[in-house]
C-alpha cells in the first residue's frame, strides 16, 4: 500500500479548502485499507501504555467536520485498541445552562486528558468561532459584558477569540499537552449522500435531523469559517491536519497513522526504569512469591 506522509496534511501555510481534495487513492482494496488501520491503532493503544506509564504528557486530539464528515465513526475504529481508561471521549453539544453561566472555553478545560491519557474532543472548542459565526445571534445567550447586540459582534470580535483560542492551546500545550487537530474534509455530495443513506436505512433514520438540511444551505458559509478558523490557529504546538473524508476507512486510517507517526517521535516517552535495587532483587522477589 502506498505510504503516507503526515505532513502531506499538515497545515503549515495559508490554505484554500476548495482546491484541496476530499479523496484519498491508496491505490488498494478496503480491505486492505481497514487491515493495515488494524495494525497501526494495535501500535496506538501500545502506544497508550507507554504514555500512561511515563505519566508526564497528555494527548487532546479535537475532531471537526460538517455533518457526516464520519467523526463518531472514526472515534469507535481509531481507538477501539486502546485500555478504556486511557481514552475519553467528549462530545460537545449545545452548551447547557450551567455551561452558558461560564466563559466559553471553561467546559473544554474541565475536559482536558490528565497525565498518561488521551483525551478527544468529538466537535471543540472550535465551535466557537464556527457554529456562533455562523449563527451569531447564538452569542446573545454568553452574556458577555460588551456585547450588547448582534452589532456588536463584528471582525474585531472574532479575532480577539482567535487570540483567546489560540492562547489556551499554548497555555496547555507548554503544560504537557500534546495537541492534534483533525479537520474531516467532505465534500458536499458525499454528504448528500449520507444523509440521503440516513432516509433510506430505516435502522440509520434516528441520526437524521430537518436541521442537518437547513445546516446544509449554509454549506459556503461553513467552509469560509472553517477555513479562516484553520489557517488562523494551525501553530507547530497545536496544528491542523487536513483530512479527506468522502471515504471512511481511508480518513481513519490516516488519522491513526499521523497520530502514531508524530507520537513515535517523542523518543523520550519510555516506560520508567526500575530502580536498581529493585532491579538487582528481582529473581529474591519472584522467589519470595512462590515459596508462599
Amino acid at each position: 500500500m502506498n505510504k503516507i506522509n503526515h505532513e502531506d496534511f499538515r497545515v503549515s501555510q495559508s490554505i484554500e479548502l476548495s482546491k484541496i481534495p476530499t479523496t484519498y487513492d491508496f491505490d488498494e482494496s478496503e480491505k486492505k485499507v481497514k487491515k493495515e488501520l488494524e495494525e497501526v491503532r494495535e501500535k496506538l493503544g501500545k502506544f497508550q501504555d507507554t504514555i500512561y506509564a511515563h505519566d508526564k504528557y497528555a494527548v487532546l486530539i479535537c475532531l471537526q467536520g460538517m455533518d457526516t464528515a464520519g467523526k463518531d465513526s472514526l472515534i469507535r475504529e481509531v481507538f477501539k485498541d486502546f485500555n478504556s481508561r486511557g481514552v475519553v471521549v467528549h462530545s460537545f453539544k449545545v452548551p447547557t445552562e450551567l455551561e452558558l453561566g461560564h466563559d466559553y472555553l471553561w467546559r473544554h478545560y474541565i475536559a482536558l486528558p490528565q497525565r498518561g491519557k488521551f483525551s478527544v474532543f468529538n466537535r471543540t472548542h472550535y465551535e466557537n468561532v464556527l457554529v456562533t459565526r455562523v449563527h451569531p445571534q447564538y452569542i446573545m445567550s454568553e452574556k458577555l459584558p460588551d456585547v450588547h447586540s448582534v452589532e456588536d459582534i463584528d471582525d474585531a470580535f472574532w479575532e480577539k477569540r482567535f487570540e483567546q483560542i489560540r492562547n489556551f492551546e499554548k497555555h496547555i500545550a507548554e503544560n504537557g499537552t500534546l495537541i492534534y487537530k483533525f479537520y474531516l474534509h467532505l465534500s458536499k455530495d458525499e454528504q448528500k449522500n449520507r444523509l440521503l443513506r440516513r432516509l433510506e436505512k430505516k435502522e440509520k433514520n434516528w441520526k437524521f435531523s430537518s436541521g442537518d438540511l437547513k445546516e446544509r444551505k449554509l454549506w459556503d458559509k461553513y467552509q469560509s469559517c472553517y477555513q479562516d478558523a484553520i489557517n488562523k490557529t494551525s501553530l507547530p504546538h497545536a496544528p491542523w491536519y487536513i483530512i479527506p473524508a468522502d471515504n471512511k476507512p481511508a480518513a481513519r486510517y490516516i488519522v491513526a497513522k499521523t497520530l502514531y507517526d508524530t507520537l513515535k517521535e517523542y523518543d523520550d516517552i519510555r516506560e520508567p526504569e526500575l530502580d536498581e535495587e529493585t532491579k538487582s532483587n528481582i529473581e529474591l522477589y519472584k522467589q519470595q512469591l512462590e515459596n508462599e
